[in-house]
């Protein structure tokens, strides 16, 4: 890549009209759409929640479909996110060529590439949003700091996104993202404490565990889900911020890269 590539993202409001574009394409389809990302995470929340919690009645103090209920949460908002910007979006880039239309327009890619970004974001957190509601209606959470979770995943949204543009960038396929999953996401979700603490792992994979995004979002959105201030909150968001802009910025040069030769 030469500097070019990583030139400053050069952003305009026009990134807004992709995000509408985006959202009135994906409005045809909303009912199925968040049944569909509220479905997965509740069946495994209750399924392991009410069958593991019986055979381990607290964790942390609460009992465990309360403990799982945050981890659930993050890990649902980063899938929706990561599903988003790699499947979703490698077909608007590669397939279908929507991002080649829209610059026929005069809008940049810059401007498209912060619109899949955003988009993908709104789309997690909409989804986190209503499995948040599902946690409060079956009591899992009854403190109003929960309220506090919804920014804070639309941020972890923002993250996964950025992160799975990376790989929409470099993806000569759709079959390419299976790596992205078996070694990046799965890994993270049995390592971040989404189901079980973290404390139970071995020193030098707690170590691995603390730098990843996931861990920094469930460390943030559990306590406010038990009522609870997060222990540097301040800390966690800078990190999830920071991998958001660091990421972003990287999955630009390479769709740069690869679109504007």
């Amino acid at each position: 890549m030469t500097p070019t590539h990583f030139a400053p993202p050069r952003l305009s409001l026009r990134l807004f009209a992709v995000w509408r574009r985006n959202f009135l394409v994906w409005r045809k389809l909303a009912l199925p759409s968040i049944v569909g990302n509220l479905a997965d995470p509740v069946i495994y929340m209750l399924g392991l929640g009410y069958g593991l919690g019986m055979l381990v009645p607290e964790v942390e103090g609460v009992s465990y479909i309360a403990f799982l209920a945050g981890g659930t949460l993050c890990y649902s908002t980063m899938n929706a996110a990561t599903f988003e910007a790699l499947y979703s979006g490698f077909s608007r880039m590669h397939v279908q060529k929507t991002w080649e239309a829209i610059m026929n327009a005069p809008v940049a890619l810059d401007d498209i590439v912060a619109a899949e970004l955003v988009w993908a974001a709104s789309k997690s957190c909409l989804a986190g949003t209503a499995i948040l509601a599902v946690i409060a209606i079956f009591g899992f959470t009854a403190s109003a700091l929960a309220l506090a979770a919804i920014p804070v995943i639309f941020l972890a949204g923002l993250c996964f996104a950025a992160l799975g543009l990376i790989m929409t960038a470099l993806a000569p396929s759709y079959d390419f993202f299976m790596y992205y999953f078996t070694l990046f996401i799965t890994p993270m979700t049995l390592m971040s404490g989404v189901f079980f603490p973290q404390s139970q792992l071995p020193d030098s994979v707690r170590t691995i565990a603390d730098l990843l995004p996931l861990s920094h979002a469930v460390s943030v959105v559990r306590p406010l889900l038990l009522g609870q201030v997060p222990q540097q909150a301040g800390l966690h968001l800078a990190v999830l911020g920071v991998v958001t802009v660091l990421a972003f910025w990287l999955a630009l040069a390479l769709t740069r890269r690869r679109l504007l030769k």
